[in-house]
């Protein structure tokens, strides 16, 4: 657990910083999260996760383009720990937020950012086209913002271990950097169109039912063998017919039935399989 007297000021946005430092406060630590006068795009983009993410968060907001916010910022900081950002250096240099010019009055303060890519920090950019540069979008929009939330990850982790460094120690966290080893299964052709988890083997996949999706994860021998026996087909037959004669939750109830891993496919707003 982190000391109670652990103190973030944070002026993160979006997603990463608020999740890191709501696993932080979690954990022990005081928060202080500075907004622009404007507030967080978060919270007018999912307002009950804006609200999940800062109930132990105590806010501000300050214009830090302004002499007066930038000053008030500046006395916080005088009573913190460490400073998590989530900015391009570019524009944490224009406000005097970065840890050179921070490290001159604050020589204590351990500075956290997150950035896009470690290796071309100042680069625009989201989960989106991160996730599409690594090659893990097919065709549509993803299910979870997944480089938003390794970062989150990175970025918790980051916290943790600069309290374990020397004073004014200062850490770096890239977005894109952590999808790498999640894009790997990609590389390797696993899970592209067509490719062994991608399609290719029809006992392994995703099918439209009497109702609803059902996920078929027969990748097993053993697994294979019971599934096309159940059915009475040959192995390596396609299964599209056969699925649409149940529901996706008779599916899921069979496959248990038969110690076959079949599941509904659920969505995460809805109660009712798709």
């Amino acid at each position: 657990m982190i000391p109670q007297q652990m103190r973030i000021l944070t002026i993160a946005q979006n997603v990463p910083g608020p999740v890191a430092v709501a696993r932080l406060w979690a954990d022990g630590a005081t928060i202080l999260k500075v907004e622009p006068p404007q507030g967080d795009p978060l919270e007018r983009l999912s307002r009950s996760w804006y609200d999940e993410l800062h109930s132990g968060v105590r806010i501000e907001r300050l214009d830090l383009k302004s002499t007066g916010g930038a000053s008030a910022l500046r006395s916080r900081l005088t009573t913190t720990d460490v400073f998590v950002a989530s900015h391009r250096p570019g524009a944490l240099a224009r406000l005097g937020l970065d840890a050179d010019s921070l490290r001159r009055d604050f020589p204590a303060l351990r500075h956290l950012n997150i950035v896009g890519e470690v290796a071309h920090p100042d680069d625009p950019g989201h989960d989106l086209t991160y996730q599409a540069r690594a090659g893990l979008l097919q065709g549509g929009l993803p299910a979870t913002l997944l480089a938003d939330m390794i970062g989150a990850e990175h970025a918790y982790t980051a916290v943790r271990e600069l309290m374990l460094d020397a004073p004014g120690s200062r850490r770096v966290v890239g977005l894109m950097d952590g999808l790498a080893a999640f894009a790997a299964p990609v590389r390797h052709g696993l899970t592209t169109p067509g490719g062994p988890l991608g399609g290719g083997d029809p006992a392994y996949a995703v099918y439209p039912t009497r109702e609803g999706l059902v996920a078929v994860a027969a990748l097993e021998k053993h697994f294979r063998a019971r599934l096309y026996e159940a059915l009475g087909l040959p192995d390596g037959s396609d299964l599209s017919t056969s699925m649409r004669i149940r529901t996706a939750v008779e599916w899921e109830a069979w496959g248990t039935e038969q110690d076959i891993p079949i599941a509904a496919v659920w969505s995460c707003s809805s109660t009712e399989p798709e």
